[in-house]
This record gives C-alpha cells, structure tokens and sequence, in this order.
C-alpha cells in the first residue's frame, strides 16, 4: 500500500461490531495477534511501519501474496493455469497489472482468483504464528503480531487476531492517492476501491477505527495509544 500516505485523526469503535472479531480476547498463547486492514490506498502501510518501530512483528500479507505466486512458484502455475499464459510475463513473472485489470471489472474472475491466493496466504500467515509461538515458548515473552491485510476480513484473518483496526479513509481521497501513486486513471482507481468490501461494513467488524483525515502526528499519537492498550491486554490469559 501507499509509503506516503497522509495522518489521521483517529477514533475509537469501542467493542461494537458484527461477529466475535469485534470482541477482544486472546486467541494463540504467548502471540498478540492485531489485524491491520483498511481499503486501498487508506495509509494502512504508513500505520504498519509505525507498528513496526514500535517493535510489532509485521505479517505483512501483501508481500507474502507475491511471494507464493513467485516466478516458478505453484502458486504461479495455479494462476497460469486459470488466468492463460496471457497473464506471465517473458520473464516468467506474473503481470499483475494484467491480471489486475481483468479481476478489478469482474467478480467471478476476482472470486476465482482469491480462491487461489487466499488459502496459500493463510498457511504462511498461520506458519509464522506458530513459529513466533514457538519463540514465545522458548523465551516466555509474548510477541505482537500485527497482520497487515487489505482483505483481512474477506479472507477471513480476522479469525486468528484478537483485535483488528480498520484505517479508514473516504474514497475521493483514496482515488487521488491512486492514481498519483500508480498513474492509474479514476476509472481504474475506481474499480480497485469499489472491489474491495465497503468500508461501512468493514468498519462495523472492526475492534478500533483510525479514521485517515488529519496530521501524521495524530496518526503516530493514536497508533502509540491503542500499542500501549494492546501490550497491557496481551499480559492477560488466553481465552
């Protein structure tokens, strides 16, 4: 997602929401785990970085999609086989530009797709957490994990967290940041925000809202409140 994303002014959702994700409460032993989602280009990867410098183990799912679909990689092949040689490059990379056009502007191609990338994403996700258990174990010092996932909630990772955060932004905003990032048209721009789950909805699943419109500062003071919260909540037993 953007590395230059905007601050925020932030808010609370307090505990509302739909679902037991909405509830706080500890899920793997010795692992924190705190989802990260927001729509495109809300300034979700500026809040994973000051995660990060904050001494958050990031589970960043982004980049773990691209490296299970890596040139030579099953994954790869799996796309290849459902999407035609179209979407490979000479190189044998995987032209996500492509491919992105084509899944942006159709629901049964994106559902296809997803099918393929959602459940390789989640076993490296779960793998990871079980190592940081593992370490955990070892050391007796429970790690935060923060998994940082545009479709957290579509994929169903909100499943493995004990609380998750929506950074929201409203969607002229993001179109700009789009397509000022990327150089992609507002038609294009469009069709990636409107692919994901609306934002309303992804708000009411969320433990906590940082709503993206004010200061960078903002952004850093209300990231540093809800680590601080979340440190004292993983000190608490598992449920």
């Amino acid at each position: 997602m953007s590395s230059g994303a905007g601050g925020a002014s932030a808010r609370s959702s307090g505990f509302e929401g739909a679902g037991p994700q909405s509830e706080i409460g500890r899920r793997t032993p010795g692992v924190y785990v705190i989802g990260l989602t927001g729509g495109i280009a809300s300034g979700k990867s500026t809040v994973s970085r000051m995660l990060s410098e904050l001494g958050a183990v990031i589970i960043d799912a982004d980049r773990i999609a691209h490296e299970v679909t890596a040139p030579g990689s099953p994954g790869l092949e799996m796309v290849r086989r459902a999407f035609g040689e179209d979407i490979v490059r000479s190189d044998g990379s995987l032209d996500r530009h492509r491919l992105g056009n084509l899944i942006f502007r159709d629901d049964a191609l994106r559902e296809k797709l997803n099918a393929i990338v959602h459940p390789l994403v989640m076993r490296r996700v779960e793998e990871r957490l079980r190592e940081l258990q593992d370490e955990s174990a070892a050391d007796g010092k429970t790690r935060i994990a923060v998994v940082d996932a545009p479709l957290l909630f579509e994929a169903g990772a909100d499943a493995l967290c004990d609380e998750t955060w929506v950074v929201s932004l409203d969607r002229d905003s993001q179109a700009e940041r789009l397509m000022k990032r990327e150089g992609y048209t507002l038609d294009e721009a469009m069709s990636r925000i409107n692919a994901q789950m609306p934002l309303d909805e992804k708000e009411k699943r969320a433990t906590f809202i940082i709503d993206n419109h004010g200061s960078i500062e903002d952004t850093r003071l209300r990231v540093l409140e809800l680590f601080e919260m979340a440190k004292k909540r993983s000190q608490s037993p598992p449920v």
